[in-house]
């Protein structure tokens, strides 16, 4: 069955960075549109980022453009996001998501497969 599995969460401060990974199994990697997307405590989950099937085409929300990078490597079916000037309010559970077509996408209903997410928290 499909697999989606993030890691490189942590505890950091304020303007530190992390990259997160997200190992994908039990797909054609290469065919999915691949996206980020993070739930802070009482809040909805909210979409980052996505990535297209090659990698050519990525798009960000405003709230991390400029400090979040989202690429793949089809060659380790995994994808990551690099983030940069963390922020106290970057603080929450970060998913990684498997869209329904090669595509970048922004529609959180094209995502048809979902990893178990991995915490990040940042402090002041």
């Amino acid at each position: 069955q499909v697999q989606l599995v993030e890691s490189g969460g942590g505890l950091v401060q304020a303007g530190d960075s992390l990259r997160l990974s997200c190992a994908a199994s039990g797909l054609t990697f290469s065919t999915y549109g691949m996206g980020w997307f993070r739930q802070a405590p009482g809040k909805e989950r909210e979409f980052l980022t996505t990535i297209s099937w090659s990698g050519g085409s990525t798009y960000y929300v405003d709230s991390v453009k400029g400090r979040f990078t989202i690429s793949r490597d089809n060659a380790k079916n995994t994808v990551y996001l690099q983030m940069n000037s963390l922020k106290p309010e970057d603080t929450a559970v970060y998913y990684c998501a498997a869209a329904g077509r090669g595509t970048a996408t922004i529609i959180k209903g094209d995502y048809r497969y979902w990893g178990q997410g991995t915490q990040v928290t940042v402090s002041s």
